[in-house]
């Protein structure tokens, strides 16, 4: 069997034999670690042959461990970087210096344990983690950048003990696993913080600010907050370049900064990413200039391949994608593209059933013309019933019923200078993407075999 078919097999294998939270919900998630446990035991606690920083958040979570393995990765080091869901390819999941793993080595890998993995029957995601520590060990990665899938607590990342946990930021989301309160959802992203491991937190708020001091205090680890060690000033921006003056606060220094990731959100990740590398120098002694910091962050997509945040995906038309998918991520993109000058403005939308829908609609403009969808994937929102939704909202569009019909009518319908935003979701995005076959000359699509 040739590379892809094997590899292929493989992915049925891993999706349709697995739970799987993107298929299923909650019904796929464990309340408890056992089996990460158990499978990193056969696989000798991988996860103690190499240093990691651990991340968590509602949103800005991908984006900040993108950047800070960029950073490392400009620094001479071999670095592993686990990250989900994926867009296009489950490989995204797992890479090193922003090369995703082989086909082969996730066939092999499959291959080799899946009596243990019927055994003991893991969930797509526990088998996942347990993939990118075995991967990490073997590659001998200096550091790894490991990004929780939800919470934190009960995460399937949280067997690590990381030289630095770090916190982007507290919002509503997964309210029926996390919490209905800001306190209680900081509550399970505290469960990351470790006994006498540093933590930074991106963003203070004064609803979960004190859950964090009180973890903080009962494992003896110290907090570090990014408000109050740098601050961020936008000068100006293109569609893929935004331009800052950053002022490092302990020492009362200015820097120029140019991040190649455009989404005006991530002023937030960028201050958290300048916080964190602090930190690592105080705490590990790591050479990192903040000259190498500014080349990783211009080119932090060439470096680690992130794309799917406020992505231009074509110039003219326009056409942007971003992954904000709950009402603080999509509050955002709706600010950005709210400024965006076009004539006028399509958007390609979708959702899975368990995001606050409603409370997301009402912060859309009224007046764009709107593409309903939904992803393959039983958790979607049938679009049918998203326009009726949307329509109660006073958004106007038309449902389609494959992300790929909705995107092929919005690029059919827009004028040179008009513009489309296709958000909802990864699944909506991913979709998109994968039937745009865009790469814009990016090292990940491109180092990917047959990648589209």
């Amino acid at each position: 069997m040739d590379t892809d078919n094997r590899y292929d097999k493989t992915l049925n294998y891993l999706f349709e034999k697995l739970p799987m939270f993107s298929r299923q919900g909650a019904a796929a998630l464990k309340p408890n670690l056992d089996n990460t446990i158990k499978m990193c035991a056969l696989l000798d606690n991988p996860y103690e042959q190499f240093k990691s920083i651990h991340i968590a958040g509602t949103n800005g979570k991908g984006s900040t461990s993108h950047m800070l393995a960029a950073i490392l990765q400009e620094c001479g080091y071999k670095v592993g970087l686990y990250t989900s869901p994926h867009l296009v390819d489950f490989r995204e999941r797992i890479r090193i210096n922003g090369k995703p793993v082989s086909k082969e080595w996730v066939s092999d890998f499959v291959d080799k344990y899946t009596t243990n993995i019927e055994e003991i029957e893991p969930s797509f995601f526990e088998i996942t983690v347990a993939m990118a520590f075995a991967y990490f060990a073997e590659e001998k990665v200096d550091y790894a950048i490991i990004e929780t899938g939800l919470g934190g607590r009960l995460d399937s990342t949280n067997v690590i003990t990381p030289i630095l946990s770090v916190i982007t930021n507290i919002s509503y989301d997964h309210t029926d696993l996390l919490g209905k309160t800001l306190p209680e959802i900081a509550g399970e992203k505290a469960g990351i913080i470790k006994h006498k491991v540093p933590v930074v937190i991106g963003q203070q708020h004064t609803e979960t600010e004190r859950v964090f001091f009180e973890k903080s205090v009962h494992m003896q680890s110290t907090v570090y907050y990014a408000d109050a060690m740098w601050d961020l000033v936008r000068t100006s921006s293109t569609p893929s370049l935004q331009y800052y003056k950053v002022v490092n606060r302990a020492m009362r220094e200015m820097h120029d900064l140019t991040s190649d990731l455009p989404g005006s959100y991530q002023y937030y990740n960028i201050k958290t990413v300048l916080a964190t590398v602090d930190v690592l120098k105080a705490n590990q002694g790591m050479d990192i200039p903040f000259a190498t910091v500014q080349r990783a962050l211009s080119k932090v997509k060439k470096l680690t391949g992130l794309f799917g945040r406020w992505d231009v995906l074509q110039d003219k038309p326009l056409i942007i994608a971003d992954v904000g998918h709950n009402i603080a991520g999509i509050t955002e993109v709706a600010n950005q593209w709210k400024h965006l000058k076009a004539d006028n403005k399509h958007i390609v939308i979708g959702f899975v059933k368990d995001k606050d829908i409603d409370a997301v609609l009402a912060l859309l403009p009224k007046d764009n013309t709107y593409y309903f969808c939904n992803a393959n994937i039983i958790r979607a929102l049938p679009a049918s019933e998203l326009k009726k939704r949307a329509e109660a909202a006073g958004l106007q569009g038309e449902s389609y019923t494959s992300v790929a019909d909705a995107v092929s009518a919005a690029r059919n319908a827009i004028g040179a200078n008009d513009a489309i935003l296709i958000t909802g979701s990864f699944f909506i995005v991913g979709e998109a993407i994968e039937y745009l076959n865009v790469n814009n000359g990016r090292l990940f699509p491109t180092s990917l075999e047959n990648y589209h």
